[in-house]
């Protein structure tokens, strides 16, 4: 039914927009809605590309004023041309890993039962994280325009273990950003403007691999998806700037470990056939 398939856009749209950028993993959470929606064949995969651009543009739009001064700032001014230089050396990790482990990586552990054990894992390195972040003191970072290349640099490589499903982008560079020395708003800040090249990257190139999938015919229910991923990542993101300034990221740790437990208990009881 044509209805059904606009529902189905519209709240994996929502799912990307509101995990895009909070350290949950958005892929995890497609990966598990899409099973439930039974919305995980090829065509579904070239949908999430489509969700994916709509969460980033909510960060372009958000940052809009930052981001056109540093295009006009690039080869005139210090801060801009050491954000895209910065921007450019945290992508490459990424990049390069992706580009070699790629294809082996979504044969073997595009999983729903990965996703629930990485979310878990990842609870726990948060905990950890958090703990020593706040035992440490002063942060040695306090604005993205502190950062050197070689910060941006571990942070990319923190980026890198987003290859993994259930990992988190968001997560790995927001969690190894307080690891290195960065503030909670420097993290959080880096993490987005690092999205902005890493996903419109990753979209374009998936786009281009995959431009047989696409139709006219399927522009409506795939509009309807990337604006429901623009308007909740907008949202998404101006509440976590605001709980950044007086709140810490273990509530989502916990938050991964109950998805997590509930995704296994449903696979293991047979609730669910994630194999399916």
């Amino acid at each position: 039914m044509p209805e059904l398939l606009y529902w189905k856009s519209l709240i994996l749209g929502v799912v990307e927009g509101l995990t895009e950028f909070l350290p949950v993993s958005s892929t995890g959470h497609l990966i598990v809605a899409g099973a439930l929606l039974d919305f995980n064949d090829d065509k579904g995969k070239v949908f999430e590309i489509v969700i994916q651009c709509g969460a980033i543009f909510a960060v372009c739009w958000e940052y809009r004023a930052r981001i056109i001064g540093v295009i006009r700032g690039l080869g005139r001014e210090e801060l801009a041309n050491r954000l895209a230089l910065n921007l450019c050396i945290a992508f490459i990790p990424l990049a390069a890993l992706g580009l070699a482990f790629g294809k082996l990586i979504k044969t073997h552990l595009f999983r729903v039962e990965m996703v629930a054990i990485t979310s878990i894992l990842g609870a726990f390195v948060i905990f950890a994280v958090e703990r020593w972040y706040k035992s440490k003191g002063r942060t040695r970072i306090e604005t993205v325009d502190d950062m050197r290349p070689l910060d941006a640099l571990k942070v990319g490589i923190a980026q890198a273990f987003a290859l993994i499903p259930g990992t988190s982008r968001s997560g790995a560079t927001i969690i190894g950003g307080l690891m290195f020395g960065l503030s909670r708003k420097a993290a959080t800040e880096f993490s987005f403007f690092l999205a902005i090249p890493t996903l419109l990257i990753a979209s374009a190139y998936q786009m281009i691999k995959e431009r047989a999938l696409f139709s006219v015919a399927d522009l409506g229910w795939m509009s309807v998806g990337m604006v429901a991923a623009f308007a909740s990542a907008f949202l998404c993101v101006r509440w976590l700037l605001r709980y950044i300034s007086t709140h810490d990221f273990t509530p989502f740790a916990w938050y991964r470990i109950a998805f997590g437990i509930v995704v296994l208990w449903t696979g293991y009881s047979g609730v669910v056939r994630w194999a399916a």
